[in-house]
């Protein structure tokens, strides 16, 4: 019997011995045609990227820089690098050069794999400015500088001067050997490097594995960052339980790519999800009045069944009339999203709505809720396939331990909680209790069957200045749900009412100007407009009737831009920087309590 792996290494190197049969594990496609990686294939790719930064001068324990969007080389340099005892660096694609900058000096990077020309012409001058970077390797073909392809030929080579070397570097590698140093986006100051070692990081995948029923038929479609945690360590789980893998082609090709691979498990965050139903909504708006109606009654039944049903108060009425929004409307989303054989899905990096669970339950799919950060290998808690709480974030995962601490604040122990942060004394005394304990930053409760919920950032928690606490991302989630809201940032923190920021379904809004005959030469004066007033405001009311009084919006804002990875306000997985969205629009918030001004 095998042992269970305690690195990143015997984790890789038992998955391939195990799946050596599959012909097609990992896919990617080019010039409009998939291509199949073998298990044979990945062993030998793996291997010469070991031993060709072997063969550069890359000692183990030094730091080799990923700057790459995702794609099978983005994995072949981490399993590479991690098997011949690197420490793996990923920076995010869309991270601005100084930040670039700032990640490869701090963690004394030797040697840089980067992806494509565009992406070498973005971060010349820095990498001109870091003399300690002593190779840069890339992934396209780029004049004048080192192909993937030429350090895995040296890699080759070394192999065959000295076929016991790769044997004698994954196998050096110790479970307490750090893998990765990983870069914490952060809203405001400089990132902080999270320290995981191997058996951080295998101990976590091998305790999801024990929750999920993932077979060796399963098939993915990858497509968050793997720069992030969560997708890394999902890639990992893949591998170690056999899962076919497809790449995305991109961010936006996901949609299409969903419909080609079809696949039966997916890892994803609920931003997601929200764009998936706000584009289901936004067709049902351009619908015949009749077909607009039947589309919001049977997603009322479905919602109301799902929420019924997980408490077995189900009547007879409702059952029926769920069957029948199931065959007349739900039935049909997920043929045509690609979601078919979907079986499971993971959410995590952000809360998910209920009310979206309960959305996507009542069409066939069911969402597993989980928690987690960096700091953590990710996971901490996760909901389990057959016993899925929507609302919460599950339960601990094994050898994980969780407790509220007295001032709700979330509290983690367990083998996956990381090492501290690279070179952080004093950041590092904050982040753990006197007893060991490491401080998450969020605000949640456990429930009599061990269930967490999440309410909230410890740090976004809003108190106006009436002394109430507001908690911003539940009420965000629910204006989220309605097709016109494509993003809402909850405000209001020592002032008398909360507030919102709304960025609008543009394209929807568009198609209503035309139903209704409304003339505009710029989105601001769409905006402006009476009639897109008083449909925000109607939008409003609708979200405050569940609420409280002291957590009602009082007033809005209309923002004609969208928030992006690019202008800062969003983080590569899609979170919105709350810090610096309110630090971007500070005029605007100030003009929004000083009058009662609708749109911006």
């Amino acid at each position: 019997m095998v042992a269970q792996p305690i690195t990143i290494n015997q984790l890789i190197t038992q998955a391939i011995e195990r799946y050596r049969h599959k012909t097609d594990w990992l896919n990617y496609k080019q010039e409009g045609r998939w291509h199949a990686v073998s298990a044979d294939q990945l062993a030998e790719q793996v291997r010469a990227v070991a031993l060709g930064l072997y063969a550069r001068g890359i000692r183990p324990g030094e730091r080799v820089a990923i700057l790459s969007e995702n794609r099978l080389e983005w994995n072949l340099a981490d399993m590479g690098a991690l098997m011949m005892g690197a420490v793996v660096v990923p920076i995010y694609a869309t991270q601005a050069p100084a930040q670039v900058e700032y990640i490869l000096r701090d963690s004394e990077a030797r040697l840089l794999f980067i992806s494509t020309p565009a992406q070498r012409e973005r971060v010349s001058d820095v990498l001109a400015r870091l003399p300690a970077l002593s190779h840069l390797v890339t992934f396209d073909a780029i004049n004048q500088l080192e192909p993937l392809s030429k350090l895995q030929a040296d890699g080759v080579a070394l192999a065959a001067a000295q076929p016991d070397l790769y044997d004698q570097l994954w196998q050096a590698v110790k479970p307490a050997d750090l893998a990765t140093l990983i870069y914490t986006s952060g809203t405001t100051g400089e990132p902080k490097g999270v320290m995981l070692t191997h058996w951080n990081i295998a101990s976590n995948v091998l305790a999801v594995a024990d929750v999920l029923n993932y077979a060796d038929n399963d098939i993915t479609l990858s497509f968050l960052p793997f720069s992030h945690i969560f997708e890394r360590a999902a890639f990992y789980g893949y591998l170690h339980q056999g899962v076919q893998i497809y790449y995305a082609e991109s961010l936006e090709a996901v949609p299409r790519n969903l419909l080609e691979v079809r696949p039966t498990v997916l890892v994803t965050v609920p931003r997601v999800f929200e764009k998936i139903y706000e584009q289901i909504a936004a067709l049902a708006q351009q619908a015949s009045p009749l077909k607009k109606r039947l589309f919001s009654w049977a997603v009322a039944i479905g919602k109301e069944y799902a929420k019924r049903h997980a408490r077995g108060a189900v009547g007879p009425l409702l059952r029926w009339q769920y069957k029948l929004a199931y065959r007349l409307v739900l039935s049909r989303w997920r043929p045509r999203l690609g979601m078919d054989r979907l079986r499971c899905v993971i959410s995590g990096g952000a809360p998910l709505s209920p009310d979206l669970a309960y959305i996507f339950r009542a069409a066939g799919v069911e969402i597993l809720q989980g928690y987690g950060l960096s700091e953590t290998s990710p996971g901490v808690t996760l909901n389990r396939p057959d016993a899925n709480r929507i609302g919460t974030s599950g339960q601990p995962l094994g050898g994980v331990e969780v407790r509220i601490a007295e001032d709700g604040e979330v509290l983690v122990r367990g083998p996956n909680v990381m090492q501290g942060y690279y070179r952080r004394d004093e950041d590092n005394r904050q982040a753990f209790t006197e007893d060991g304990w490491f401080r998450t930053g969020d605000i949640g409760q456990i429930d009599e069957d061990g269930y967490l919920t999440i309410t909230d950032r410890k740090k976004d928690l809003i108190k106006t200045s009436g002394g109430k606490y507001v908690a911003p991302q539940p009420i965000e989630g629910r204006l989220k749900l309605n097709p016109y809201v494509a993003e809402a940032v909850v405000i209001g923190n020592a002032r008398k009412f909360p507030s919102a920021l709304i960025v609008p379904n543009m394209e929807l809004l568009q198609q209503l100007a035309q139903q209704q005959q409304i003339s505009y030469h710029q989105p601001q004066e769409l905006l402006a407009h009476p009639e897109v007033a008083k449909l925000f405001e109607q939008i409003i009311q609708d979200s405050n009737q569940t609420l409280s009084r002291h957590e009602q919006i009082k007033r809005f804002v209309l923002l004609h831009e969208p928030f992006s990875v690019q202008n800062g306000q969003l983080t590569p997985t899609m979170k919105v920087r709350r810090q610096v969205v309110e630090q971007q629009y500070r005029d605007v918030i100030e003009k929004l309590y000083g009058d009662s001004s609708v749109s911006y």
